[in-house]
C-alpha cells in the first residue's frame, strides 16, 4: 500500500514544538492558520509552567483542559472535605455535592481501609519436569530475593511498607511450562509501581543467576523471564464506605421514605443480578471516583480496570454497591478496591494536582482512598435516587442545557431567556433548540 509522503515523518520526535504543530496542521487540518492559533490558546501563559506540562508526555502541542470544580459539604467519618473534582460531564459534581448535603444532616460518610496490599509478579517459562525441583531451588534462593532488594526497599521499609510475602506459582495447568514469582506489597503513601516494578527485575536477576548454579541439566536450569509487572488488578487494597439512617429519616422526594427505601433497595438489587444495568451503575460511582482520581493526580485508567474486574470477580459483572434494610436501618455501601498514591508521580509537580492535595488537607494514601469511595457512594445514590423518583432525565438535561446552548452560540441574555423558560418544564435537545429560536434576538 502506498504511503502519502508528506503524512509520514521520521524523527518527528526530536522536532521543536512548533516544527511539531507546523507539520500536524499542515498535513492534517483544514486551516491550519486556525489550527495553530486554536493550539496556541491553549498554552499557559506562565512559560515554566507549560515546560513542565510539555515535560509530562512526548509530542506534546498544548493543553487539554477539564473543568476543576469542587463538592463542598463531604462529612467523611466526622471531618468536613471540600473534594476536588476534575471532570466534564455534566450533572456529576451536582449529584455529588447534593448526596454531600443530603447526608450531611443523616451522619455523614463512614469510610474505612480493609487493607492496603499490591500484587508483583515476575512471568517466566521453566521446562524442567520435576517441580519439586524448582520449589526446593525457590525455598532456597528467597532469602536471597529479600536479600538483594534490600537497597530498593530500604526507604519504604523506614515508612512501614515493603514486601509482605514471596511466593512460587505453578500455572500449568493454564499453560505449559508457566510459572510465577507473585510478590505482595505495602506502598504505603505511594501508588507504588515503579518501585514495584524495580524489586520484580531484581528478582528476574537472582532468578536466572542462581539456577545457573543448580547442578541440574542444562534444560532444567533454563529459565525464560517473560515479564516482570506489577498487577492493576488490587482486590486487597481496599475500601468500604457507607451511608445509613432510620428509614423515617429518608427524603423520598416524591415517595414516601419507606415506599422510597424499598423502590432504592430494588434498584441496587436489580444492578446486582443484571449485567446490562450493572454496567452503566458501575459507571456512575467512576463518574464520582475518576473525577477525584483525576484531580488529584493518579492513574483513572488503572483504577477503573481493577474496579471492573472486582466487579467480575464472581463469574459475572456485578453492582460495586449493595443496600441492605434492617430492623428500620437503611443501609447503603460500597466495597472497591483503590490504589492510589499521595506521593510521586506528579503528585508533587502538576500545580492543580497540588492544589488539590492542599484542600484535601494533604492526605496521606489511606485517607485518600476512603475521600475517593465517599464520592463514588454519593454519586451512586443521586443517580438512583433520581432513577427511582423524578427520573434521570429531568435533573441531568438542565444540567446539559447550557451545554446545548453554547453549541446554538446563545448570547447571555437568550441563556438566562431559555433558562428561565425550563425552570418547570423537562429538557431534550429538540425542546431546547425551539426555546431558543424563539428568544434569539
Amino acid at each position: 500500500m502506498k504511503v502519502e509522503s508528506q503524512k509520514s515523518i521520521k524523527g518527528f520526535s526530536k522536532l521543536s514544538k512548533e516544527a511539531k504543530i507546523e507539520w500536524v496542521v499542515n498535513n492534517y487540518t483544514n486551516n491550519p492558520e486556525l489550527s495553530t492559533s486554536l493550539l496556541k490558546s491553549y498554552w499557559h501563559e506562565e512559560l515554566s509552567i507549560q515546560k513542565l506540562h510539555d515535560e509530562f508526555i512526548e509530542n506534546t502541542l498544548t493543553n487539554y483542559y477539564l473543568p476543576f470544580a469542587v463538592a463542598p459539604n463531604f462529612n467523611i467519618n466526622g471531618k468536613m472535605y471540600c473534594i476536588p473534582l476534575a471532570i466534564e460531564e455534566s450533572s456529576v459534581v451536582a449529584a455529588a455535592a447534593k448526596a454531600a448535603n443530603y447526608w450531611l444532616g443523616r451522619g455523614g460518610f463512614k469510610t474505612s481501609v480493609i487493607s492496603t496490599t499490591k500484587i508483583g509478579q515476575v512471568h517466566f517459562i521453566w521446562k524442567g519436569s520435576d517441580k519439586t525441583k524448582l520449589s526446593e531451588f525457590f525455598n532456597q534462593i528467597k532469602p536471597k530475593l529479600y536479600s538483594q532488594t534490600e537497597s530498593l526497599t530500604q526507604n519504604m521499609r523506614k515508612r512501614g511498607g515493603g514486601i509482605l510475602s514471596i511466593d512460587l506459582r505453578d500455572k500449568t495447568d493454564a499453560m505449559e511450562h508457566y510459572y510465577q514469582i507473585h510478590a505482595t506489597f505495602d506502598t504505603r503513601d505511594s501508588m507504588g509501581a515503579n518501585f514495584i516494578n524495580s524489586v520484580l527485575e531484581e528478582f528476574a536477576k537472582v532468578l536466572r543467576s542462581e539456577i545457573q548454579l543448580q547442578p541440574w541439566s542444562d534444560i532444567e536450569k533454563e529459565i525464560q523471564v517473560v515479564m516482570c509487572i506489577l498487577s492493576n488488578y488490587t482486590p486487597d487494597c481496599r475500601v468500604r464506605a457507607e451511608v445509613s439512617c432510620p428509614i423515617q429519616d429518608l427524603d423520598g422526594d416524591i415517595l414516601s421514605p419507606e415506599e422510597f427505601a424499598y423502590k432504592f433497595q430494588r434498584a441496587v438489587r436489580i444492578a446486582e443480578v443484571e449485567p446490562y444495568r450493572a454496567v452503566t451503575h458501575n459507571k456512575g460511582i467512576m463518574n464520582g471516583i475518576d473525577s477525584v482520581v483525576i484531580a488529584t493526580g493518579n492513574d483513572f485508567r488503572a483504577i477503573e480496570a481493577c474496579a471492573h474486574a472486582y466487579a467480575a470477580r464472581n463469574g459475572q459483572y456485578a453492582s460495586l454497591t449493595h443496600c441492605n434494610i434492617e430492623n428500620g436501618q437503611f443501609v447503603f455501601y460500597l466495597e472497591i478496591p483503590l490504589s492510589l498514591g499521595t506521593v510521586g508521580g506528579i503528585t508533587s509537580l502538576h500545580p492543580m494536582v497540588k492544589f488539590a492535595h492542599d484542600i484535601l488537607g494533604h492526605p496521606g494514601a489511606e485517607e485518600l482512598m476512603q475521600i475517593t469511595a465517599a464520592v463514588g457512594l454519593a454519586q451512586n445514590f443521586s443517580a438512583v435516587r433520581s432513577l427511582t423518583t423524578t427520573g434521570i432525565q429531568k435533573g441531568h438535561m438542565k444540567m446539559h442545557l447550557l451545554n446545548i446552548l453554547n453549541q446554538l452560540g446563545a448570547c447571555e441574555d437568550e441563556k438566562a431567556k431559555v433558562i428561565e423558560y425550563f425552570k418547570d418544564k423537562v429538557v431534550s435537545y429538540n425542546a431546547a433548540v425551539a426555546a431558543f429560536n424563539k428568544f434569539k434576538s
